[in-house]
């Protein structure tokens, strides 16, 4: 029987590429769903919405000039949808225990020899059941992902078959073998591409002293010549990738022991948020990012850490793809650094911070860049893609995601889906995941970090509320005349 190969697009390669014996490249989550499913209910419904993509039933075989996707002969979805019994521990709460087992499971490599995937189901937990998956990141990316988990749903949205070609995502490239994101990459970014290559200095020098284009004149005019269209905008955050900063130094940086701890807050009503973000001419991302920096510089501090000025650079990935296409697999993001404010204790002043960096962010090459890089890095043996990627990594403390997820609870083979949380892999020696996700009305914070690093990630997450409260209660004791809070001063 003959099987069906594909090649890897040049961003996939890249993240299949990227695991290390500290940080594995997999996109982890559970689902709390009431009341229970059977194992075989939950088999049924994978083989019928997850299998049609043909991706999740193909492996990764590895060759001198790239990889290619396989179909998997030895496929048995058995080996793909496992029963779990969670185990009962001493003085441990169940929810204690499933975090534990997720930790340990996001710490587990899947098998290379098979489809990077796997799903474990607990039939009784809470008087519910929980559904724990790992994904390889070169699969999809955190938004792709989503939609197609969604699709699980009993009303999940399906593509139609006819849009849904073999290899499992829409391609539709005149050219055959090229993907989409390789032509992204080739037509947008190709010169954007080049010029940051030389700042970065591939020539094996693990810090970019300075952009070439400064010592070399002759070759910065004839750079920019092709860069006319996009202007000197593109050539400032060129400058920004390369000349980055070292981040601050704090116990949440560092290499770690390659052990996962995870753990997750209940949810927080949405609508109060969007309250405050309105009072304070923020977005939502704004109000929970102001959160999130309250949180761990109050665990800082409760470590005996001095954050006075203090912030940390935090990751931040920028979907590049229509929402109409979200269910298409492969990647296409890019990533931003945004400086996290952990230093300011004021929470009305770092909303406002937060809120006027992320607006200077706003309209910058710097995730086109990123995601060109990610395609160059692709083409490159793998210790030169190491190198390039730490450049980047080596100046970040956390990667932060937040993905929007549907307005109304889902239904899961009849069971009410009451909690998502999912949590995207860190690179290198970064040590700090948060995800924020919005669900049904609530936002869920989870939070996975490297056991070393951050040994308790529940004491930042039960912050998290009381941030938020914190927040909410001096919203209330503004005037509410029309005014907003007045902005901070620039930082």
């Amino acid at each position: 029987m003959s099987t069906h190969h594909e090649a890897m697009s040049r961003v996939d390669t890249a993240w299949r590429r990227m695991d290390t014996d500290v940080n594995l490249m997999m996109i982890v989550g559970v689902w709390l769903l009431q009341p229970g499913i059977p194992y075989a209910a939950l088999l049924q419904r994978i083989d019928q919405r997850l299998l049609p993509f043909r991706r999740f039933r193909q492996k990764v075989v590895r060759g001198t000039l790239g990889s290619e996707w396989v179909d998997d002969v030895d496929f048995d979805i058995a080996r793909h949808v496992v029963l779990e019994t969670l185990p009962r521990q001493r003085g441990m709460t169940a929810r204690a225990v499933l975090q534990l087992l997720m930790g340990e499971l996001a710490s587990t490599p899947l098998d290379p020899g098979h489809p990077l995937w796997q799903f474990h189901l607990i039939e009784q937990f809470e008087g519910g059941s929980a559904v724990l998956c790992r994904i390889h990141h070169c699969i999809g990316d955190g938004v792709a992902l989503n939609s197609v988990m969604m699709s699980i749903a009993d009303d999940g949205v399906q593509p139609d078959a006819h849009q849904l070609p073999a290899h499992g995502h829409a391609d539709d490239s005149a050219e055959p073998g090229l993907h989409l994101a390789d032509r992204i990459a080739d037509e947008w970014l190709r010169p954007a591409t080049a010029l940051a290559v030389k700042a970065l200095d591939l020539s094996g020098i693990a810090v970019a002293r300075g952009l070439h284009w400064l010592v070399e004149p002759g070759q910065a005019v004839d750079a920019a010549k092709g860069l006319g269209r996009i202007g000197v905008h593109l050539l400032d955050d060129v400058a920004a990738m390369a000349l980055m900063p070292d981040d601050t130094p704090t116990r949440l940086k560092g290499h770690g022991s390659g052990r996962k701890v995870v753990a997750w807050c209940d949810p927080l009503p949405l609508d109060p948020v969007k309250a405050v973000g309105k009072a304070l001419g923020a977005s939502v991302n704004d109000v929970l990012l102001s959160c999130v920096a309250g949180a761990i510089g109050q665990y800082l501090r409760e470590q005996g850490d001095d954050t006075s000025g203090c912030d940390i650079r935090a990751m931040v990935p920028v979907n590049l793809r229509p929402i109409e296409q979200a269910w298409q697999l492969g990647n296409r993001f890019g990533l931003v650094p945004l400086l996290v404010p952990v230093g300011i204790t004021n929470p009305v002043q770092r909303v406002g911070v937060v809120h006027a960096r992320m607006a200077a962010l706003k309209g910058s090459y710097q995730p086109l860049l990123s995601f060109g890089l990610l395609a160059l890095s692709g083409l490159l043996v793998e210790p030169a893609q190491k190198a390039l990627s730490n450049l980047f990594l080596d100046k970040t403390t956390a990667v932060m995601t937040n993905v929007p997820g549907p307005t109304t609870a889902l239904r899961v083979c009849g069971a009410t889906l009451s909690q998502s949380i999912f949590w995207v892999p860190s690179s290198g020696d970064v040590g700090v995941g948060v995800s924020i996700i919005s669900y049904a009305g609530g936002v869920q914070f989870g939070l996975i970090t490297d056991q070393k690093l951050c040994p308790e990630p529940t004491r930042i997450i039960e912050r998290f509320a009381a941030e938020f409260e914190q927040l909410l209660l001096l919203c209330m004791m503004l005037p509410w005349d029309g005014a907003k809070a007045p902005s901070p001063p620039a930082r």
